[in-house]
């Protein structure tokens, strides 16, 4: 076996937004290093040059990503949009005294679409809803930065690729890799023809610490302040339970697709850029189930599932079982490009390099400045980091693995251009949702 080497990070994250930290020489020395930059330059951005932003879906990611672009300067909050009133109050708080902004509160998001001052909406919410407040955002002239996976069906995804065009709107998706430093190195060294031509992608994904999903309970009483039918928004009607709302509605179909759509659509967004691949598979291939830790739980999606992908010239698998230790690498995911010449394992923190010599190790710092690129394309209307069509091929990707084993078909044969699988009736059902009335699936 050829020596392990770790390979040294070059710094690739581009000097966009840089120049907006203006003050930030002088806060080390005014002993205020621990207080957003964006605070110290607001007065020194023009008002021309500031970009206004609205959040819809304030509990948990979308504040965080809200966060990432309150961190840069010039950018300013206009609007924050929560069914849950408790939510939508407290992260406002944070949002006045950390980055002393007052954004003006929803708990319809088309109401907030409205403000014609508006720039961008940041979408945070359950998979479920991105299709039509992406949608609709677009059609009201607002940029559109939406979290992964781009939605909850192939065909949601295809009709938030065709408004992003016709309205011609930047619509950043929350694969942040794509702005990674470790991960533009990786393809760097890649396409350099280093380890020769790839033949095989590994995507892995292990240990979460979430993989039992949420234990039952009893339905209950919405809580006072949340506006549970316009959570439900599309999905099917049901009474209130604890387990399918904050924080666990990924483990129900109705809202989400488990890891498998989670954390699958950016490390198979990885396997499809390191060959610049611009379609999905042709074919896959699943297996997988609920095969442990059911007992005292109510998951609906999968825990321990692989995949195999057809390509034009080489082979991408997916393996998830996210109630397994970590395994090699110190990691509880990564992926394995596997060449000719070499190997490359690499995750979100470091990368290595099959190809003998003396090992080196080093690990970087995690530098992800997806946001930035966002704000940029704001301002240039070039295309962003992860463009709408390259989270559609992934989010197809992740679809396909769930689809294969939700309808008993083990086997996808995927038709791109129909936009229907070619060998199995019953596995298009799942293709397009149904939404519940009074919601339509949008129409572009």
């Amino acid at each position: 076996m050829s020596n392990l080497h770790l390979m040294i990070m070059k710094d690739t994250r581009r000097d966009f937004i840089k120049k907006s930290s203006l003050a930030a020489a002088g806060l080390t020395a005014a002993g205020l290093s621990g207080i957003p930059d964006a605070l110290f330059a607001k007065e020194r951005i023009p008002p021309s040059d500031r970009i206004n932003i609205g959040l819809i879906g304030c509990r948990g990611r979308g504040f965080s990503v809200l966060r990432e672009h309150l961190d840069i300067a010039g950018v300013n909050c206009l609007g924050m949009c929560d069914v849950d009133k408790n939510v939508l109050e407290k992260r406002s708080a944070e949002v006045k005294s950390t980055y002393d902004q007052k954004p003006k509160l929803y708990k319809d998001y088309r109401k907030m679409l409205e403000d014609k001052d508006l720039d961008a909406v940041l979408i945070g919410t359950p998979d479920h809803w991105h299709c039509l407040q992406t949608v609709h955002a677009c059609q009201a002239g607002k940029d559109v930065y939406v979290e992964k996976p781009l939605a909850n069906s192939i065909e949601e995804c295809n009709i938030m690729v065709r408004a992003a065009n016709q309205y011609n709107r930047v619509v950043q998706v929350g694969q942040q890799q794509r702005s990674g430093r470790i991960w533009l190195d990786v393809m760097d060294h890649i396409k350099s023809g280093k380890i020769g031509k790839l033949v095989q992608i590994n995507t892995i994904q292990g240990h979460y610490g979430t993989g039992a999903g949420p234990e039952k309970q009893p339905d209950k009483p919405v809580p006072e302040g949340v506006d549970y039918d316009l959570w439900l928004g599309p999905a099917p009607k049901r009474s209130f339970n604890p387990a399918r709302f904050h924080g666990s509605w990924r483990y129900f179909w109705d809202y989400g697709g488990g890891r498998m759509t989670d954390w699958g659509v950016h490390l198979l967004d990885m396997a499809l850029w390191a060959m610049d691949t611009n379609y999905p598979p042709a074919e896959a291939m699943a297996h997988g189930g609920n095969w442990t830790l059911m007992e005292g739980h109510c998951r609906e999606v999968f825990n321990t599932l692989s995949v195999i992908y057809k390509m034009k010239d080489h082979v991408i698998t997916w393996n998830e079982n996210i109630d397994a230790p970590n395994g090699p690498y110190q990691t509880n995911h990564r992926v394995e490009f596997v060449g000719e010449k070499g190997m490359i394992i690499a995750d979100r923190h470091k990368w290595y390099l099959y190809a003998g010599g003396e090992p080196v190790k080093n690990v970087p710092e995690w530098d992800y400045p997806h946001a930035e690129n966002f704000l940029d394309c704001i301002r240039t209307r070039n295309k962003p980091n992860c463009p709408i069509e390259s989270a559609r091929n992934a989010a197809v990707c992740a679809h396909m693995g769930n689809i294969a084993i939700r309808s008993g078909a083990g086997r996808l044969i995927w038709d791109d251009e129909k936009n229907r699988f070619s060998n199995d009736e019953k596995a298009n059902d799942y293709i397009v949702p149904e939404y519940r009335k009074p919601w339509d699936l949008p129409k572009v």
